[in-house]
């Protein structure tokens, strides 16, 4: 009988002068890893060899010349470029920000391709990488155009998750930016990835208020009055089980979110920090709404440490093991609802 393969895991190198290398590095140390999937590292041999030396790993890996030449078992590194990088740790450089948008790209077009099951991204610092042809505020929005599809930030922790209505936005612009549209298509993404990502059949799932107290009936700003209750009302109508907006100061300290399967938070800070809180270090950020699945650790480049060899791997291990589950989960749904529909299309 031949051997399933691994679940093939692409990895992005993110920030060269963060901590992206190292935790990658750290995570794969581990030989017991490789039972659980295969690595494909985006980036340069001569790169990683130069990290293993200086945090002083026990890894090793081999170097392909693209992601159609993987070998399941083995931690593969394709070598997306040939020129020499100088590291420098805990700087921003805009120049070795290229190499981090090269390796995103390579990874992306194999992931599209699909040369890889799933993609894991190493953390990015967003001002080196941008330019006159790479002008995204994050992995985020950088997948969904490249993948033509709608995408949502979620944040996941066991049975915690978080997603956005608007996430890489200026404070001052979000209110603007929440339109009953936009709430139905992010309630509907928040929706769908539940039912197959996360096998959840009839998904909670909660609104918070885009103001303070939800507006308190229209005394602090007409928004949540006006938008968020009438669109939250509309869609519950059709089925869908969403509820709100709930005062979001009181919502996580009263531990209301455990009685839903997903929370939708108004911005990027409303959202993250009760997140981080509760869950730093292990959390996972999910790009739901995609054809093809992405992850990354729930941090940033940390570039005061980078460097030290003090980085904690383990919401990057999280992001692995995260992508495979979901990996599997969708496999799982998309083969039982053709099945659903094949058995249909015979009845009639």
């Amino acid at each position: 009988m031949k051997k399933a393969q691994k679940v093939r895991i692409g990895i992005s190198i993110g920030d060269l002068n963060g901590i992206g290398s190292e935790i990658i590095l750290k995570t794969f140390q581990d030989p017991r890893m490789l039972e659980f999937c295969t690595p494909v590292i985006f980036a340069n041999t001569k790169l990683l060899s130069f990290y293993k030396k200086h945090f002083k790993l026990n890894v090793n890996f081999q170097g392909i010349e693209n992601a159609s030449k993987v070998i399941d078992g083995k931690i593969n590194v394709v070598n997306v470029w040939k020129e020499n990088t100088k590291i420098n740790f805990g700087k921003e450089d805009k120049f070795l920000g290229k190499f981090t948008v090269k390796s995103l790209e390579a990874a992306t077009e194999a992931l599209i391709k699909k040369e890889i099951d799933t993609l894991v991204t190493a953390p990015i610092n967003k001002n080196v990488i941008q330019s006159e042809e790479f002008n995204f505020p994050g992995h985020t929005d950088y997948l969904a155009k490249a993948m033509k599809g709608d995408s949502l930030m979620l944040m996941i922790c066991k049975n915690l998750r978080i997603g956005l209505l608007t996430d890489h936005v200026a404070v001052k612009d979000v209110a603007e930016k929440i339109t009953p549209e936009l709430i139905q298509k992010k309630v509907a993404i928040i929706h769908d990835t539940l039912k197959k990502d996360f096998r959840i059949q009839k998904p909670k799932i909660a609104v918070l208020g885009i103001n303070p107290h939800s507006g308190d009936n229209g005394v602090i700003g007409k928004e949540d009055e006006e938008v968020l209750k009438p669109t939250i009302l509309k869609i519950n109508e059709k089925g869908t089980l969403v509820y709100g907006p709930y005062s979001a100061d009181s919502f996580f300290g009263t531990k209301n979110y455990q009685n839903f399967d997903a929370v939708i938070a108004a911005y990027h800070d409303q959202g993250l920090i009760p997140f981080k809180t509760l869950s730093f270090g292990r959390g996972v950020n999910y790009t739901a709404g995609l054809s093809r699945i992405r992850t990354s650790p729930d941090h940033g480049t940390a570039y005061e440490i980078a460097g030290k060899g003090e980085a904690d791997f383990t919401s990057f291990k999280e992001a692995v093991f995260a992508s495979i589950e979901i990996f599997k989960c969708r496999k799982e749904y998309l083969k039982l609802t053709k099945n659903q529909l094949q058995k249909q299309s015979k009845k009639l």
